[in-house]
């Protein structure tokens, strides 16, 4: 009996170690197990015993025996997600859930086809496997009279996505019909060999450049979201494993307050005496009357919400960008969705090498930012 008390008090004095260590993410997570003595033992005892796997082997570090170490990770300088978000992005992302499940892509939305790759327009508010999902039907609704069971049963195309889009971003998205041709064209993409431009209404003071490059670190914070860094902390060490990325974006300003007019594409002309290195935070000034002004960005690397996340450090968050500090209510109206569009992309084709440029019309919103009322 006296052994079988001083097994019990180690047991608890071990349970109530490991309740103040930290709690174990990631791989560490497999090193331990939660469970309950068996039942009659449970019943004379009233215990709840942990088991580490590390406890077993003496040999192994636990943390008793390794000094604690604060590891100096790089400070975000963008803003953490606003508290509203959460409830509004639940609501739009069961909108966007129901919206998605009943959308069909019709022969008006296709922008290209041949018989490797098919580009669309994606409409807000539509999630891309949606529109994947939906490819093979449109497909074989325009597959000729009695060819349909050749071409989606008995060898269906190999659909993959080449490019994602947000759920509210609509625009240009490239389907490829192939695994080999998927490979190169998302190699194409990893490569930086896909030229993009797109179309964002910002809400916020008028800048007084008219274009502008912006370049700065890109990476997870310790709350898993997506933040700014400083460019000097590119390749640093982020909380998870991750590490901070090079972001850069140059942007032109096409109108403000309706004031302005549609460029045609070109190649962005770099200016040295216009380049925001980010280092620090941003002042803005949260008080000053906003403007709606409407941008075209050329993103150069393709970070995760790139473009959404230089326009909120410039100080001209997208409207109805609720993550990210856009307003959702403007002059009397509620926006369901960022107004981020996929202008065009420019590649050449994977397969015949022939350069290729896909360009979406632009949406209602980006039309009337052109043109006064």
């Amino acid at each position: 009996m006296d052994d079988l008390a001083r097994i019990s008090s180690k047991i608890s004095l071990n349970y109530f170690k490991l309740a103040e260590m930290p709690l174990l993410e990631g791989p560490s997570l497999l090193h331990s197990t939660l469970f309950l003595a068996p039942k009659p033992f449970f019943t004379k005892f009233s215990k709840i015993f942990i088991s580490v796997s590390n406890m077993s082997n003496p040999t192994e570090p636990t943390s008793e025996t390794v000094p604690q170490t604060t590891q100096n990770y790089p400070t975000p300088l963008s803003p953490p997600l606003p508290s509203i978000s959460k409830d509004i992005e639940l609501t739009r992302a069961m909108s966007a859930s129901s919206k998605s499940s009943l959308f069909k892509l019709l022969r008006s939305d296709v922008l290209y086809e041949d018989e490797w790759l098919i580009a669309v327009n994606k409409p807000q508010g539509v999630y891309c496997e949606s529109v994947l999902a939906s490819v093979p039907c449109l497909l074989a609704d325009n597959s000729p009279s009695g060819q349909r069971s050749a071409v989606t049963e008995a060898k269906p195309p190999e659909l993959h996505l080449a490019n994602r889009l947000d759920r509210d971003t609509s625009g240009v998205m490239i389907i490829t019909k192939s695994h080999k041709v998927a490979a190169k064209l998302v190699k194409a993409f990893t490569d930086h060999k896909v030229s993009k431009t797109y179309i964002a209404l910002c809400i916020g003071i008028a800048p007084k450049w008219d274009r502008v490059t912006l370049k700065s670190g890109h990476g997870r914070s310790k709350f898993g979201a997506w933040r700014v860094y400083a460019a000097s902390d590119v390749g640093r060490t982020l909380p998870g494993g991750s590490v901070v990325r090079e972001m850069v974006t140059s942007f032109e300003v096409l109108s403000v307050n309706r004031q302005g007019s549609y460029r045609e594409l070109s190649e962005f002309q770099k200016d040295g005496a216009n380049v925001i290195i980010v280092e620090k935070k941003a002042k803005i000034d949260g008080d000053a009357k906003k403007d709606e002004i409407l941008v075209r960005a050329f993103p150069q690397s393709g970070r995760t919400h790139q473009i959404r996340l230089h326009c909120q450090y410039l100080g001209i968050s997208i409207r109805g960008d609720v993550k990210y500090e856009g307003v959702y209510r403007w002059n009397g109206r509620t926006y369901e969705g960022h107004e981020l569009h996929a202008e065009s992309l420019s590649f050449e084709h994977p397969v015949t090498g022939s350069p290729i440029m896909l360009r979406a019309p632009l949406p209602c919103w980006a039309s009337q930012a052109l043109h006064s009322s």
